[in-house]
């Protein structure tokens, strides 16, 4: 993972000249600022997470899965769009992402205590149609306004464009209520060079945009959910055990293996991790 600088944050605050940063100095990017800018605007992003290499070794291992991979079933998924399935158990290019410490960092101030829930590979083919928007906790049956249950990383692989089926969104509809986008409303798009992270929250309202580029858009969503409730993707069973037992700890944990506090989780009366030999 490469060094972040406090200049790569985008606050959304776009005028004429496009993105302003508003941040100063040449320090890393710190957890505090990417806070600002989500409670502010309910999402970020940070460039240049990733190196150049990390981008192509990622691409290239997702391009050989996503050979045997279908097109989505449904709309909402997208005809012209691909999307991997149990990330975890089919490449280890995105472990450190998982647990990247500006990641955890944001993570563990929002949701506290949390779990992966839907980390999914998306190649957005062209001719795709733009998603309809939504918003992530949805799922969830918990009234608005309420606090945050979901914090979404999008890792762009390649460039994020306008063009190519960028994340589109409306800045600060995070904070709606009861409020529903026009069939006309204004969005955003979270354009953004391959190696970035477009943090957003499960209560922005978002979705993908269309392709209408000749060549595909190929993303990694990791979403992260509270650990009271379920997660999308059941990784216990998704991500055998044998695979886990390889990981890093702290994603073992995020995986499901692991406890809220006090006991939500357990396992014929003990800790899950116990499973796994450790």
């Amino acid at each position: 993972m490469q060094e972040v600088t406090a200049q790569q944050v985008n606050s959304y605050s776009f005028g004429e000249g496009g993105a302003d940063s508003g941040s100063v100095g040449a320090a890393t990017v710190s957890v505090s600022e990417v806070l600002s800018t989500l409670e502010r605007d309910g999402c970020a992003v940070v460039e240049g997470v990733l190196s150049p290499e990390e981008v192509v070794a990622t691409r290239a291992e997702l391009g050989r899965i996503l050979e045997d991979t279908p097109s989505g079933r449904n709309l909402f998924e997208g005809a012209r769009t691909k999307r991997v399935y149990a990330l975890f158990r089919k490449t280890r290019s995105l472990d450190t992402a998982a647990i990247h410490p500006l990641v955890t960092g944001v993570l563990d101030d929002v949701l506290v205590d949390y779990q992966l829930s839907g980390p999914t590979g998306i190649e957005i083919g062209p001719g795709e149609a733009a998603q309809v928007l939504h918003y992530d906790d949805a799922i969830y049956p918990v009234p608005r306004p309420h606090p945050e249950l979901v914090v979404n990383t999008m890792w762009a692989l390649d460039d994020f464009t306008e063009a190519n089926g960028a994340t589109r969104f409306i800045r600060g509809s995070h904070r709606w209520v009861d409020e529903r986008p026009a069939p006309d409303a204004v969005t955003e798009t979270a354009e953004m060079a391959a190696g970035s992270v477009f943090f957003y929250l499960g209560s922005l309202w978002h979705g993908g945009g269309a392709n209408e580029t000749q060549k595909p858009r190929l993303g990694v969503v990791l979403e992260y959910a509270v650990s009271w409730v379920r997660q999308q993707e059941n990784h216990v069973l998704a991500v055998p055990p044998e695979v886990v037992r390889e990981l890093p700890e702290r994603l073992q944990e995020l995986l499901g293996y692991s406890i809220r506090p006090p006991f939500i989780g357990y396992v014929d009366g003990r800790h899950p991790k116990r499973l796994l030999g450790r």
